[in-house]
Formats: structure tokens, sequence, C-alpha cells
């Protein structure tokens, strides 16, 4: 069974609020909000594509060894 916490409701401006606990935190800054039947289903946006999988690589830290690759002369035709 999922974990469970009793939250209080507030108005922020003309919206419903609700804080999120520090156990339920979302991942980023932005998420996707649905109903499902009388539940709320809050889920975090996931990011796609080539970038988003760069930013969650880590640097290479190992040193590449230098490689003799001289520039190829002009091709001649046959």
């Amino acid at each position: 069974m999922s974990e469970q916490r009793h939250v209080k409701l507030f108005r922020n401006g003309r919206n419903q609020a609700v804080r999120i606990p520090v156990e339920f935190e979302l991942p980023g800054s932005e998420a996707i909000m649905r109903r499902d039947g009388d539940r709320l289903v809050i889920e975090p946006v996931r990011k796609r594509g080539l970038t988003a999988l760069l930013e969650t690589m880590k640097p290479l830290l190992d040193e590449f060894p230098e490689i003799d690759d001289p520039i190829p002369g002009p091709e001649r035709e046959l």
C-alpha cells in the first residue's frame, strides 16, 4: 500500500492549493496534473530527447590519448 499523509488545502489568490510534503516532492519545476474520477494525479514532467538524456550524464574525467590522424589528401579520379 502506498504512503499517505493528511494535508490541508488553502487558497492562493483564486486557486486552491496544497503544500507537497518533503517525502512526496517531485523532481524538476513542472508537473502534469489530471483527474482520475474524484482523485487528482500529479506526475513529474518527463524530459525527452537527446538533450534531456545528455543533461543526466556525468562528465567523463578520463584523459584520452593523442591520436595520429593525418588529414587525407585530395581524391584522385581513376
